[in-house]
């Protein structure tokens, strides 16, 4: 990939894709699909390590996948039973991101005023 943008593209792509087997009722592919998403995820923020507010919210991300990943293999074999465990993940996802605005966000931006002035 040129850019990390053309990365994220595909990661979306793999996403509606996984997604839509999902909803299809296509088995074997959406339990397929999960690998390369999930994959990718945790690789374009593997790449965004070296930025906080990028990091928090693929890590972010990624816990939205593996919830999503979750609920969709408890509807698949489970007769829906995984919800809880999915909630947990998203759960994670929303601490994560909430820990960036209240922690970190606020010293970026009380930073970028010491910058200014």
């Amino acid at each position: 990939m040129k850019n990390i943008r053309e990365y994220e593209n595909l990661h979306i792509a793999l996403w509606l894709l996984k997604d839509t087997c999902w909803v299809s009722g296509w088995r074997v592919a959406g339990m397929v699909m999960i690998i390369p998403t999930l994959a990718v995820a945790i690789h374009i923020a593997w790449k965004s390590r070296k930025n906080i507010a990028d990091l928090f919210h693929n890590i972010a991300v990624c816990l939205w996948i593996t919830a999503n990943a979750i609920w969709m293999t408890g509807e698949f074999f489970y007769n829906d039973a995984t919800r809880p465990i999915a909630m947990i993940f998203f759960a994670a996802g929303i601490i994560v991101v909430a820990f960036y605005y209240i922690i970190h966000f606020p010293k970026r931006k009380k930073e970028e005023m010491v910058e200014v002035n």
